[in-house]
Parts: C-alpha cells; structure tokens; sequence
C-alpha cells in the first residue's frame, strides 16, 4: 500500500451479525454490525463517491438476512456478492455494557457467514473485481480451516497482483480450538497482507509481545509492509520500513461505548490512506473518527455525527 488510489472498490470480508445493543430504558436495540463490516461502514463514510464500497459474507433465506442486505444497501454499501443459503440464518450478539467498557455474549455456531469462502470460484471473482481488501483475524476464525485456507490463498494471490490487503489480528481466543491454531492462522493472515492494525493489549496477551517496538517488528517479519498498532488511550503507532511513530489518540471527555472503536479506527484510517498517501496523517484522522465513535451508543455512529470531510 505504497501508493495513493484514485477511486476503485473498497471490499470487507467477513461477519455481519445482529446487534442487540443496551437502551436508556432498560430494553435492547436492534442493529447489524460485525469488525468488518463496522469497518466497512467507516470506510464508506470515509471516502469520497468515486469509491464503491462493498462486503463479502453469506446470509440465509430468512427474513433477518433480508433485513440486513436492506440496511447494507441503505448504508451505500454494496450487497452484490453475498450469497444467500437456503435454511440457514445470520448470528447474532448482545453487548453488555459497564462504564463504557463492553463485553458480549455470542450466539453464532450456525451463522451462514461460516460458509463464507466455500465457494471458491465466487470468492475468486469478488476479489479479483476488487482494488483493496481487508479481513480480520475473527473472519479466520468462524471458518472451516479448509475455507480459511482457500481465503488466504486467494488474498495471496491478490498482493502478490499488487493490491492493498489490510488485516486486523482481532484476537478472539474462544473462537479458536486452541492458542496453537489461533497462532498458526494469523501468522498465515499477516503473510497475506500489506498492512496489519493489531491492538497492542491482545498482542501483548496472547502473542507474548513485551512492546509495541516488537509487535511491529514481528508482523513486519511476516511481510506487511506497515504496521498500525493501535493502544487505546495511549494513541496508534505507526510502523513502516522508515520508522516508527507514535501518533496520539483524541481525548474525551466521557466514553460512552467502546464497541467499535479498533473498527472505525480502522476504516478511517483506511479511506484517509488511500486517497492521500500519508499514513501519520491517516492515524490522526482515524483518532479523531474513534474519539467521536467512542461518544455514542453501538457499532455504527451516523456519518452525519462524524464530520468526516478532509
């Protein structure tokens, strides 16, 4: 991710689910997110018209999956590609919230998205009508190892084309069958990418890293050519064959729901990136749009609220 794209087609692999998100009154909320399509939300807000915006999943025939390629579409995101299955049904999850930091419970072992990349002539095409791709360490994780192989083969394929692949580690260790396997298969995400935007507290947890200094240096040895390791309150830093910078985060004054912030990180950072080339000032656009994120309830903030002009 070299160079500065004018225009082409932003595409998300990965989950969307359905929301069930805290009210003021003591009842829940229905939604859609998901880490890449949350992403692929903030990106979309993010950049101009002249970029298409799409996801890659796989939903089922039911009224639930008819609802949320409704709101996809609604949100100027594209729902061509998603294949829909027969019987099957999207996940879902609630966040629980305490002072501002979630927790989440999961209903997803049936989630049609699993069967997301059994097709591999339909994933094939997608990305290869695609100039940018991002996926997530939790899109590895939902798939049959088979499926998840075929995935990566073809994000292989396409840096080795010369496009732009960003990956989230996203560690999520109860999605895997062991600490082995997780480690094995985002090791295995990270050769296949130009760009990984871990989080510094999940590194440091489940892959031992004792500094951010070593964080990047480890996916860097994999192959990406930056890595954004994003640290909360303490701000992202900025690793390329340069340097490494550290660019703050934006204070608030009271967080309200930390449920998205890593995503719309990300997809700012993301769309700033590609139109302009300057991954310092790309961080310091994704820490203003995190910061407004942080400030409302749920996955998906309103691109009216992010004043998202640059």
């Amino acid at each position: 991710m070299q160079e500065e794209v004018l225009g082409g087609r932003f595409l998300s692999i990965g989950e969307c689910m359905v929301e069930l998100s805290q009210a003021d009154d003591g009842h829940l909320r229905k939604g859609f997110a998901g880490d890449t399509f949350n992403t692929a939300w903030y990106a979309r807000a993010c950049l101009p018209a002249d970029w298409s915006v799409d996801y890659f999943t796989t939903l089922g025939d039911d009224a639930m999956s008819d609802e949320m390629v409704a709101f996809m579409r609604g949100a100027g995101i594209g729902t061509a590609d998603i294949r829909r299955l027969r019987g099957k049904t999207p996940g879902l999850y609630m966040i629980n919230l305490k002072n501002g930091e979630r927790s989440f419970s999961y209903w997803r072992d049936s989630s049609a998205a699993r069967l997301l990349a059994a097709d591999g002539d339909a994933l094939r095409a997608s990305i290869e009508a695609s100039d940018v791709l991002y996926f997530s360490g939790i899109t590895l994780a939902i798939l049959p190892r088979e499926d998840a192989y075929t995935l990566l083969a073809e994000l292989r394929r396409a840096k080795a084309a010369g496009k732009p692949v960003a990956f989230d580690p996203n560690l999520r260790p109860r999605l895997w069958s062991s600490l082995d396997a997780m480690h094995t298969m985002i090791t295995d995400g990270a050769r296949a990418s130009t760009v990984v935007m871990p989080s510094f507290d999940d590194e440091a947890a489940h892959f031992g890293d004792d500094s951010i200094a070593g964080t990047i240096r480890r996916y860097r040895q994999y192959g990406a050519d930056m890595v954004v390791v994003k640290n909360g309150p303490e701000g992202a830093t900025v690793g390329t064959d340069a340097n490494e910078t550290l660019v703050p985060a934006v204070k608030v004054d009271k967080v309200v729901d930390t449920t998205s912030a890593g995503d719309s990180f990300n997809g700012a950072f993301l769309a700033h990136y590609l139109q302009h080339g300057d991954p310092l000032a790309a961080a310091a656009f994704a820490a203003e749009i995190a910061a407004k994120v942080i400030q409302e309830y749920g996955a998906l903030v309103s691109p009216k609220k992010l004043n998202t002009a640059r």
